[in-house]
C-alpha cells in the first residue's frame, strides 16, 4: 500500500500526518507552560517525515497557528491544513460560527498568523446548524478562487452534506473521527474512497472497547511488538489507502512512537483480531 497520497490530486503527502492542537494549554486554550517544547515537537514531526501538518484558528485559539509559523515557517516542502468555522466562548466551550463573512475573515486572519498568501488546505471545521451549509461551503469556494486557498476541505460532516458540497466546489479531503473504537463515519469513508477524496480520522488513538485489558488490540501489540497507539495507528493505515492520521501530541517520545507506527505492518490475522 501506498505510503504518500495526493491531496487535491497535486499535494503529494505521506500518510501518517500531525495534528497541531495539544500543543496549546490545557482545554486546548492559552499558550502550553513550556513554549520551546512545542517547537521542538513540530520541528521533530518534520524530521521524521511528516509532511501535513494540521491546525485550527480554535487552537487556542490562535496559538497553535502562531506555534506551527514560528517552528516551520517558510514550510519548505510541507504542507499546512488548517480550520475555520469553530469559535471558542468565554468559559471555552465550542461554538460553530459558519456565516459566510465571518468565514472570510478568519481566512484572512490565518493567512496572516501562518505567513502565508495560499493556505494549502482550509476545512470548514464544523457545519453551523444556523447557517444554510451551502451558503457557509459557497464561502471557502469564494475564497479558492480568490486564490487564498488553494484547496477546500471538511470536517465533522455526513455523506450527505459531502455530496452537498461537492454540487459547489472540489473538495479534497473530509476529516472526522474515526478510530479502532469509534467507525461510525464508515459511510463517509466509503463515499471519500469513491471520489478518490483524503481522509483525515482525528482521535485517531482511541481504541474503545478493543483497548480493554487483555483484548484485542493488547493482543495485536503483543504479537508486533508493539505498542497499543502504534497498532490503532497502522489500521488506520491500512483501512483504507486514502486514510492520513493525525495523531498530535506534546511530547517528543510519544511522537516518535507514533510515527513508527508507519513500518508496522499488520497481517490478516491482526486485521480478523481487531475486526
Amino acid at each position: 500500500m501506498a505510503d504518500t497520497f495526493l491531496i487535491g490530486g497535486e499535494l503529494e503527502v505521506h500518510r501518517l500526518a500531525y495534528g497541531g492542537m495539544r500543543l496549546c494549554g490545557p482545554r486546548v486554550l492559552g499558550w502550553p507552560a513550556d513554549r520551546d517544547a512545542a517547537v521542538r515537537v513540530l520541528r521533530r514531526a518534520v524530521e521524521l517525515g511528516v509532511d501535513l501538518i494540521d491546525t485550527a484558528d480554535a487552537y487556542g485559539p490562535e496559538v497553535n497557528e502562531l506555534q506551527v509559523a514560528e517552528a516551520l515557517h517558510p514550510y519548505d516542502g510541507i504542507v499546512v491544513a488548517t480550520k475555520c468555522g469553530l469559535t471558542r466562548t468565554g468559559n471555552g466551550a465550542w461554538a460553530p460560527d459558519g456565516r459566510p463573512e465571518y468565514l472570510k475573515s478568519a481566512c484572512e486572519a490565518s493567512l496572516g498568523r501562518l505567513c502565508l498568501e495560499t493556505i494549502d488546505l482550509l476545512q470548514l471545521h464544523r457545519p453551523d446548524p444556523k447557517v444554510p451549509f451551502g451558503d457557509s461551503v459557497g464561502a471557502l469556494k469564494e475564497l479558492r478562487e480568490e486564490g487564498k486557498i488553494r484547496h477546500v476541505g471538511l470536517s465533522n460532516v455526513s455523506v450527505a452534506q459531502l455530496d452537498e458540497a461537492r454540487r459547489i466546489v472540489e473538495i479534497a479531503s473530509v476529516q472526522n473521527e474515526y478510530n479502532l473504537g469509534n467507525r461510525e463515519s464508515d459511510d463517509v469513508l466509503q463515499a471519500c474512497e469513491r471520489d478518490g477524496i483524503a481522509f483525515l480520522p482525528w482521535y485517531p488513538l482511541d481504541a474503545g472497547r478493543l483497548a480493554r485489558p487483555g483484548g484485542p488490540v493488547e493482543e495485536v501489540a503483543r504479537r508486533q511488538g508493539a505498542t497499543a497507539a502504534q497498532v490503532a495507528l497502522a489500521w488506520l493505515l491500512r483501512r483504507s489507502p486514502l486514510t492520513i492520521p493525525i495523531p498530535g501530541t506534546a511530547s517528543v517520545a510519544h511522537l516518535e512512537e507514533n510515527m513508527a507506527a508507519a513500518d508496522l505492518e499488520l497481517t490478516d490475522s491482526d486485521l480478523t483480531t481487531l475486526a
